[in-house]
């Protein structure tokens, strides 16, 4: 007899240690659930609550200027070509926009000079040199930085075309 009670003690020492790796299995398989749905219903208030004090905080800043613009004249040019080729045209239609509507009056005496710098520029291209939207944007941005160039203190943020003709 005694040597059943070793042998059911031992078996039910057995049976714990059996039973104590399924308790900590369910254990573990809870604490995880328990975080997941905190984790959700942190991530539903950072979604849904927290974006709404953001939006009240924009509303308070003053809303941001609008840009100016201010046209430049007209320009036509023959565009440089290799001998016994047919001469094409480009006709050009820019404004420029600047940050604040006071530069639009500062930027006025300087616009002989801004034509001249773009005249000069434009002459020298190839109808190659327009092909496509690359083409069209290498002359924006090569504008851009020759019109700051000429109206030094003042900065233009763009140039922008309001027609662009090659024929």
């Amino acid at each position: 007899m005694a040597e059943n009670n070793e042998a059911e003690g031992g078996a039910a020492t057995e049976g714990a240690e059996a039973a104590a790796p399924k308790n900590k299995l369910k254990l573990i398989i809870m604490a995880m659930g328990l975080l997941a749905i905190l984790g959700g219903g942190a991530a539903t208030w950072f979604f849904f609550f927290r974006h709404g004090d953001d939006e009240h905080h924009a509303e308070a800043a003053p809303p941001p200027k609008p840009p100016a613009f201010v046209d430049v004249p007209d320009i036509m040019v023959n565009l440089a070509g290799t001998p016994g080729e047919r001469v094409q045209y480009l006709r050009l239609k820019i404004v420029l926009e600047l940050k604040e509507e006071k530069q639009i009056e500062a930027i006025k005496p300087t616009m002989p000079r801004v034509t001249d710098i773009f005249q000069t520029y434009v002459r020298e291209l190839r109808p190659s040199d327009l092909n496509g939207s690359a083409g069209v944007f290498r002359l924006k941005e090569e504008l851009t930085k020759r019109v700051n160039a000429a109206v030094a203190p003042i900065q233009v943020s763009a140039v922008l075309f309001k027609e662009v003709v090659i024929q």
